[in-house]
């Protein structure tokens, strides 16, 4: 690969949204992938342990999570606007149309969880709602596996030595 081409690639490529040079979006995809999961696996053993405790847990774990993905994803979309690159814009439409799927689900699973709203809708049951949150995890995991494209072959976000 010629040193045009790096050059290039390091200018349209460079992140958008950023504090003190550092790219916002990855500072905080963190927070609903670990809440996610973390409500996924709380819902998990609740089916072994029976805590009702674990099934209010989770409903907040979601909406935590739910929360965090719209903060990731508002920088998420700043730094999309500055993807020039073809292969590189095909990835972050399918990470972002991912994303988005998986947000739906889990506030789809919410709804189904909250006593006066969805609950009725599943008979006051789990079974549902913790499906429909291992669908949007599932979603949510192969969207990280594309930003994690993004940054480490396409460079996204990276400063590289020199710059």
């Amino acid at each position: 690969m010629g040193s045009s081409i790096s050059r290039e690639r390091r200018k349209t490529m460079k992140t958008r949204a950023s504090f003190a040079g550092e790219p916002i979006h990855p500072m905080f995809v963190h927070y609903p992938i670990a809440l996610w999961t973390t409500s996924v696996i709380t819902d998990l053993i609740y089916y072994f342990c029976r805590n009702t405790s674990l099934i209010l847990i989770s409903k907040f774990l979601i909406a935590a999570g739910i929360v965090g993905a719209i903060v990731a994803a508002v920088f998420g979309l700043i730094d999309w606007t500055g993807i020039t690159e073809p292969a590189a814009k095909r990835i972050g439409n399918w990470h972002a149309r991912l994303n988005i799927a998986a947000l739906i689900l889990f506030g789809v699973s919410l709804y189904l969880r909250m006593k006066n709203y969805g609950a009725p809708l599943v008979g006051f049951h789990l079974k549902i709602p913790f499906l429909v949150s291992v669908v949007g995890w599932l979603l949510m995991a192969i969207s990280a596996s594309l930003g994690g494209k993004l940054v480490y072959e396409h460079r996204m976000g990276v400063t590289e030595p020199g710059q």
